[in-house]
């Protein structure tokens, strides 16, 4: 079965798709052909104004039905979308150039578990009552207003709902910008939406480049900002919301340790590495790409390692049977061959991989590096792609302070049967999100989200609540007002 890639429109807003053809044309390239398979329009000014006015004016009455309500067309939405999760796993292959084998499993289902949660927890969104003598204060929970995501590439559906889920959950509207880079997905998540009973203006995509998005997070009409993408855009997200002192989330990118001490179970310590670091070919921000492994299993490690990248099958990402996919752009691609190039010039041992695979296509084979020290450029930077450095420890108290040398703290995990120690050392990692014998899961009632330069705030389970609506305060006297004069 063939479906349609090119979508109705390049916006979606109040409701109906919409096209404006003289914003900035912005072609969809396949990753595996370099051929153009799409073709959407950077928002002009004019739909800009349409999303922000469609989502102000829409918000107030979607905030004042009750949550259960909303509650219900989230519920509704997320049937929907995992009625038609093939049609949509192909989308996002497509979108991403990620495989089949895995979008079909971890995409579109994470934004029917994110509808699916928040719809299922919106009626529980209340206030409190405190007790004060014969007077009391009862609090509010309130919807922030209208919101503004902005989305990355590597994960545009799952994305779109993580941001959405919560903010129509606690009353709000959403403006939701995708990643100029992978423009399709979201569309879908807004037209399921409306199709599920989303009141027109509630969620609105609209296409672009930054200048789309500073449009968006300056306007006076945006009570909130939510980023997902990297370090050197949040600055600037950050910088921009701060001027109308907006509420602010960013979930930004990383450099993540995994430990793996001698006591590890090796089968499961190298498919950690290998969730870690070669799933969606690399390119998930949490990725523990700083692989420390103590000297007394390296051997065993690299070894078993290398040869389950035996059965690494590349290929057209629409066969089920491949796992492992092209880069998201030829761009992409050439920033990981210079990481690469740098790895082995700073004299990091390649074991495995390191070219590119073909002619045609952005296909980077998975690479490993070990012998790798803390100030090589492959140990520091964010590559976000598939290569994954194996650097030496001897004890413990080395290995924490070295793993959390750096301005990242997006994630962090360990491999060890001394669960006194595995629990030592999450305690220790500073880090938002972390894993013991395990790596990279996200459920959505788990809080999602990093320290230091990594980010701000939390996305998933009710710790997203606090980020999507505030808390008014009402002080009801029963007792004459005294006063001192």
């Amino acid at each position: 079965m063939t479906y349609d890639i090119q979508p109705v429109a390049s916006h979606f807003i109040d409701g109906a798709y919409v096209e404006d053809t003289g914003g900035t044309p912005i072609p969809v390239i396949c990753q595996v052909s370099e051929e153009q398979i799409a073709l959407v329009h950077a928002a002009t000014p004019e739909i800009v104004e349409r999303a922000l006015a469609s989502a102000k004016r829409a918000q107030r009455a979607w905030a004042a039905i009750t949550g259960t309500e909303r509650g219900r067309v989230l519920r509704r939405a997320a049937d929907i979308i995992r009625e038609r999760n093939y049609e949509l796993s192909v989308l996002e292959t497509n979108d991403t150039g990620k495989p089949l084998q895995e979008t079909l499993v971890a995409d579109a289902t994470s934004a029917a578990d994110a509808l699916e949660y928040f719809g299922g927890i919106a009626g529980s969104l209340t206030g409190e009552h405190v007790q004060l003598g014969e007077d009391f204060v009862y609090t509010r929970r309130e919807a922030l207003g209208v919101c503004v995501g902005i989305g990355a590439w590597n994960y545009p559906t799952q994305i779109a709902a993580w941001k959405g889920a919560p903010a129509l959950a606690c009353g709000n509207a959403m403006i939701f910008k995708p990643s100029e880079t992978t423009p399709l997905c979201a569309l879908k998540v807004a037209e399921i939406l409306h199709e599920a009973g989303a009141p027109a203006g509630i969620y609105n995509v609209i296409q672009g480049m930054g200048d789309v998005g500073n449009a968006l997070i300056t306007d006076p009409r945006v009570a909130k900002v939510s980023l997902t993408g990297s370090v050197p855009t949040g600055r600037k997200v950050y910088a921009a919301a701060a001027e109308g002192i907006r509420h602010v989330t960013m979930e930004l990118g990383g450099k993540s340790p995994l430990v793996i001490f001698d006591d590890a179970n090796l089968e499961d310590a190298v498919s950690g590495a290998i969730l870690g670091n070669f799933y969606s070919s690399g390119q998930v921000c949490s990725n523990g790409t700083r692989v420390f492994v103590q000297s007394g299993i390296k051997a065993a490690f690299l070894a078993r390692l290398t040869e389950r990248l035996g059965d690494v099958k590349m290929g057209d990402p629409l066969d089920e049977t491949v796992n492992f996919g092209p880069l998201v752009s030829h761009r992409q691609m050439e920033t990981v061959q210079g990481f690469i190039a740098k790895g082995i010039a700073e004299g990091a041992r390649l074991v495995a991989g390191g070219k590119r695979e073909g002619d045609t296509g952005y296909y980077l084979q998975p690479t490993v590096f070990a012998d790798v020290t803390d100030d090589m450029v492959i140990a520091t930077d964010e590559i976000f792609g598939p290569v994954l450095s194996v650097l030496d420890f001897e004890d413990e108290a080395e290995v924490l302070a070295r793993a959390n040398a750096t301005e990242f703290g997006l994630a962090a995990g360990v491999f060890t049967q001394d669960i006194g120690r595995a629990h030592r050392m999450v305690a220790g990692f500073e880090a938002g999100t972390c894993y013991i014998n395990t790596y990279n899961l996200a459920p959505v009632e788990a809080p999602f989200g990093g320290s230091k330069l990594s980010g701000v705030g939390r996305e998933n389970s009710k710790n997203a609540v606090d980020h999507y609506s505030e808390m008014k305060s009402v002080y009801v006297a029963m007792t004459p007002v005294e006063a001192p004069f």
